[in-house]
C-alpha cells in the first residue's frame, strides 16, 4: 500500500522534507553542544503572548521594532544571545539571491541591537552560487556548506535518485513516491547523514566563540556621518584614539562635499582575495 501523497509539485515536496530532517538533525547536535557549555539552544520564543500561550516562532527585533524570524539562537544562562543560526536548503541557484539577501539583512539588524551576540552562522546545504556566499561573507556570517552532490550521494544510498532537470517532473514525482515510502527512522538517517557533513568543524568553531578565556579589546571603530540632507559617510578606524582624534576635526561637515563621491561609471571594490 502506497505511503505517499500525490502533491502538485514533488520536487519542492521532497526538497521540504529533507530540508526538515536536516534541520531537525542539526537541532539536536546543537543542543547537544550548547548543553556541553551550559547554554541553550532555542528555535522558539521564550516570551509569552498576550493569551499567555509561548510563542511558538524565534522572533528577533531590530532597533526600530521590525521582528525576523530566525532558526536558532545559543543563549546563555541569562537568556542573552550569543549565537545567532540559519540553515537552509535550496536545488536551484536562482533563488540564492532572495534566501541569501533576507539572511544578510536579518542578522545584521538583529546584530545591531543585542550586543551580546559575537556570531552569525549560517548552514547551506544544495546549490549555492560563489556570489551569494561572498555576500553572505561579507556581512561578517560564518558559512557552512553541505553541497548538493553529497546529498544526492546520500539519498541513491536509500534507492531515491534526486538528479533531475528543473522541468522534469517524473523524476521529481518517483523521487517524492520512492522518498515517502522510507521508513521514518530512514528519513531521520538522511537528515543526519547531512549534517554530518559539517558537525564537526561547526563544533569546533562555535566552541571557539564560547571561550571566555580570550581577553576583550576593540577591534575597530566605526564612524557614521549622516548630514541633514540625507548623506551618509562611513569610517573605519583601527583604534579608538584615531577615531576620536577625527571626531575632533572643526570642520566635520566638509567631509559631504560631493566632489569625491563615487559616481555610476565607477567600477566596484576589489579586495585580495579577488586577485
Amino acid at each position: 500500500m502506497a505511503h505517499y501523497t500525490d502533491v502538485a509539485n514533488p520536487g519542492s515536496a521532497i526538497g521540504e522534507a529533507i530540508g526538515a530532517a536536516m534541520e531537525n538533525a542539526l537541532r539536536n547536535k546543537l543542543v547537544e553542544i550548547a548543553d556541553e557549555h551550559g547554554c541553550h539552544y532555542l528555535t522558539s520564543g521564550v516570551r509569552k503572548t498576550k493569551a499567555g500561550n509561548k510563542v511558538k516562532k524565534l522572533l528577533m527585533a531590530d532597533n526600530y521594532g521590525n521582528e525576523y524570524d530566525i532558526d536558532g539562537v545559543l543563549a546563555n544562562e541569562a537568556m542573552q544571545p550569543i549565537i545567532i543560526f540559519e540553515s537552509k536548503y535550496i536545488r536551484y541557484k536562482k533563488h540564492n539571491r532572495d534566501k541569501g539577501s533576507w539572511i544578510c539583512t536579518a542578522h545584521s539588524a538583529v546584530r545591531r541591537r543585542y550586543h551580546s551576540i559575537r556570531s552569525s552562522i549560517a548552514i547551506l546545504a544544495g546549490s549555492w552560487s560563489q556570489s551569494s556566499q561572498a555576500m553572505m561573507t561579507s556581512n561578517d556570517i560564518n558559512l557552512f556548506l553541505i553541497p548538493f552532490e553529497y546529498i544526492c550521494e546520500i539519498l541513491l544510498k536509500y534507492g531515491v535518485v534526486f538528479q533531475w532537470r528543473e522541468k522534469e517532473k517524473d523524476k521529481a514525482t518517483l523521487a517524492w513516491h520512492t522518498y515517502s515510502e522510507l521508513e521514518q527512522y530512514q528519513k531521520e538517517e538522511i537528515g543526519e547523514l547531512m549534517a554530518s557533513y559539517v558537525e564537526e568543524p561547526l563544533a569546533k568553531l562555535i566552541t571557539k566563540i564560547l571561550d571566555d578565556t580570550i581577553d576583550r579589546t576593540v577591534e575597530k571603530v566605526l564612524v557614521e556621518l549622516v548630514s541633514n540632507l540625507g548623506e551618509v559617510k562611513i569610517y573605519e578606524f583601527p583604534s579608538v584614539e584615531e577615531a576620536i582624534e577625527f571626531l575632533n576635526e572643526e570642520n566635520l561637515e566638509g567631509e559631504f562635499l560631493t566632489t569625491d563621491s563615487l559616481t555610476l561609471f565607477d567600477p566596484p571594490p576589489t579586495f585580495e582575495d579577488d586577485l
